[in-house]
């Protein structure tokens, strides 16, 4: 009888003994800083290349470049994200569900590959276009001769709804993480915030 009691004692606490999602799938460090960075880079980039014809031409020049200064940033986080997310960034865990761990990483790979082709798009558009990189001022030279400006207006619009394509990407994902957030509520967003935000819950 002692037995089966505690048998029966274990089988009906076992929910209980199930670990925090936000614990058990958490990312490590560097992954949430730099996909805050990137977030936050995504965000600047649009609004610098939706808003840059608005001013003057002084502030306009100053746009554009902070535009290109930040897509050369953006083009070492990606490299750096990308080698930290196959050596030794955390990979998702094999306690999600599959229909989920395929939604995730679907959403993932889309965005990488939106936003890696956003960024050769804008060095062949700057480039081919016979024009300079600038990375705060400093002046990078196009390794290759100029394109035929029917090739630069095509790169140009392909470019352009790319960015689109990010954001409307981006903004699904923003809402599916809400959504299990604050409807599932089964804090997959812990999984991504910083640990000081956590600490405020």
């Amino acid at each position: 009888m002692e037995v089966n009691s505690g048998f029966l004692f274990t089988e009906t606490h076992m929910p209980c003994s199930t670990p925090d999602i936000t614990d058990t799938l958490r990312y490590d460090r560097p992954t949430i800083v730099l996909h805050w960075t990137t977030a936050f880079l995504v965000l600047l980039q649009f609004a610098l290349g939706e808003t840059w014809n608005w001013p003057a031409k002084p502030v306009h020049h100053l746009m554009v470049v902070a535009h290109l200064t930040v897509g050369i940033l953006l083009t070492v986080i990606m490299a750096f994200r990308i080698v930290w997310r196959l050596t030794k960034g955390r990979h998702l865990s094999d306690l999600l569900r599959p229909v989920d761990r395929v939604c995730a990483l679907g959403a993932e790979y889309t965005l990488y590959g939106l936003l890696l082709a956003e960024i050769l798009l804008g060095y062949f558009w700057r480039w081919g276009a016979g024009q300079t990189m600038s990375f705060f001022g400093l002046l990078i030279p196009s390794p290759f001769a100029r394109f035929p400006a029917e090739t630069v207006t095509w790169l140009h619009t392909l470019h352009e709804w790319n960015a689109w394509l990010i954001m409307g990407f981006a903004t699904g994902h923003g809402a599916a993480a809400l959504f299990h957030q604050f409807v599932l509520k089964d804090k997959v967003l812990g999984r991504m915030l910083p640990q000081c935000f956590l600490l405020r819950q």
